[in-house]
């Protein structure tokens, strides 16, 4: 995908990041400051975060930090006031979280979803980026279910934003490594600590992508979406367990482990988790056109019909899609080696050493 600060239309733009001083939210800030970008509003409700982050980044005077809940609609509408571009990032994104608070799992990621919509098209915000999830197809998990409920509420406000030009769209990720709360860094933690490291059912596999490719798929895809599409980052699958050890193998020594005295334990999958991920599914494939890069399923079914000729596509590069299937455990796996080398080319374990 084209790297976001040659993209010109956030030029003299003002964006508002909800969850802005989370893992993708800031990723996304840093990455529209090499731009021209006119403002950025960093919306998120922990003060302490927002604080390290304003330092990090030397009190750029683009910057402005709002103090709120999506939950919170009159504050919301605050900070969306004058915005041309929203990316929302703001949720509840951890499973067992999600199973254990299903209530608070609904007003942040549904309600709090809505809210954006309402003040978006009352604000005539121009676009509106939706961080959703692989855990949002044929979900198991409150989680997933209600990334996939906040999918949906982001197509039919598109659906439904009458003489508005509000633009919705999504985007959904895999695995994001070293995401806050993730797996490589609960692993990252316990290597620390001389193990054990963890591990909820060998069998498992997760797609899984970089930071910065996540923030490339949702900087790329605001700006050529027409409306209602889920974009998705065609991505590698891995199995757990082999993350797990390729870790192990990298990071034992630096904490003055032989990995051979890591011990890797099975303790049993958690409550909401899926063995295997989905990045589409079967229905969706009916709706589907693809890039090299990325699928991008259509809110409308009769895709064949709108589209009759691939010529008529209006993303570039885009095809009818022809995979047979998106699920982590029939595509071909990333070998040990490969995972050792995407830890390395993302930086993740040289961060992982301090």
């Amino acid at each position: 995908m084209a790297a976001a600060s040659t993209l010109p239309n956030f030029a003299g733009k003002t964006v508002l990041v909800t969850g802005g001083t989370g893992t993708i939210g800031s990723a996304i800030v840093r990455r529209l400051l090499r731009s021209e970008v006119a403002g950025i509003r960093i919306y998120s409700r922990d003060e302490h975060k927002q604080f390290e982050l304003e330092r990090a980044l030397a009190e750029d005077e683009r910057l402005r930090f709002f103090i709120g809940d999506t939950r919170d609609r009159d504050r919301l509408r605050r900070a969306v006031e004058g915005a041309s571009f929203v990316f929302h990032a703001a949720a509840m994104k951890h499973v067992l979280s999600c199973e254990y608070n299903p209530f608070e799992a609904v007003q942040t990621n549904i309600v709090g979803t809505q809210n954006l919509i309402d003040v978006s098209l009352d604000g005539g915000v121009e676009r509106v980026m939706f961080a959703s999830s692989d855990k949002a197809v044929n979900p198991t998990s409150t989680m997933g279910v209600s990334k996939l409920m906040a999918e949906k509420l982001m197509a039919a406000a598109n659906a439904h934003r009458g003489a508005r030009s509000t633009v919705f769209t999504s985007a959904r990720f895999g695995n994001v490594v070293g995401s806050r709360g993730s797996v490589t860094t609960l692993f990252a933690e316990q290597i620390a600590a001389g193990g054990p490291i963890t591990l909820t059912d060998s069998r498992m596999t997760r797609f899984i992508m970089s930071v910065e490719h996540a923030v490339d798929l949702m900087l790329t895809a605001v700006q050529i979406a027409h409306g209602g599409e889920v974009f998705v980052l065609k991505m590698p699958a891995l199995r757990i367990e082999e993350l797990a050890e390729s870790m192990r193998d990298l990071l034992a020594p630096v904490h003055g482990y032989s990995p051979d005295e890591i011990e890797v334990q099975e303790i049993g999958a958690k409550r909401g988790e899926k063995f295997h991920e989905e990045l589409i599914s079967e229905e969706e494939l009916t709706r589907c056109l693809e890039t090299d890069e990325v699928y991008i399923l259509l809110p409308d079914p009769r895709v064949l019909e709108i589209y009759p000729h691939e010529t008529e596509l209006p993303y570039p590069g885009a095809r009818i899609a022809s995979a047979e299937s998106a699920r982590s455990d029939r595509v071909e796996l990333m070998t040990p080696a490969q995972i050792g080398d995407l830890l390395v080319e993302t930086h993740y374990v040289e961060r992982a050493r301090v």
